[in-house]
């Protein structure tokens, strides 16, 4: 019988402490919980900042939205001194291999001499391009072409 009353208890027991968790987590008092991205992190590049800047067709010059979206990742990049970053340069898919790799290093390069010019430590930023090759949106119309004319800022 004692058994029985002690495998009761622990049952109860056990309910109980899942109850308690549960509570917290719907409360949002619990440690597991979480209020937006984790500070100095690429989601919070992406929520907070703007993680790309865009071009037009065959141009590898800063538009003034750029240079605007350049300079909150400038200001993001001095909150975060830890935080290093890769500019990717990329493209429609217009036009060869070979001169879509140079207009994407060209974007990157542009992106990049930009923030260190507005304070960001050059050993802080990598660059590459990827011409064509990872397109962010599909389609062959002006709309899709537009969106993949980019350079994108990653945390690494």
């Amino acid at each position: 019988m004692n058994s029985k009353m002690i495998g009761a208890l622990a049952a109860v027991a056990l309910l109980a402490a899942c109850a308690n968790k549960n509570e917290n987590a719907s409360t949002g008092t619990g440690a597991a919980t979480t209020a937006g991205p984790v500070p100095g992190s690429q989601e919070d590049l992406v929520a907070n900042v703007g993680d790309r800047v865009f071009f037009d067709f065959d141009r590898s010059n800063l538009r003034s939205d750029a240079k605007a979206t350049l300079d909150r990742q400038a200001g993001w990049l001095a909150k975060y001194p830890q935080v290093n970053v890769q500019v990717a340069g990329n493209c429609d898919d217009r036009g060869t291999e070979e001169y879509n790799l140079a207009l994407g290093q060209r974007r990157a390069n542009a992106s990049r001499d930009y923030l260190v010019a507005r304070g960001v430590a050059a050993p802080r930023l990598t660059t590459i391009s990827y011409g064509k090759d990872r397109p962010t949106a599909l389609g062959d119309n002006e709309q899709a072409w537009a969106q993949n004319r980019n350079t994108i800022t990653s945390v690494r």
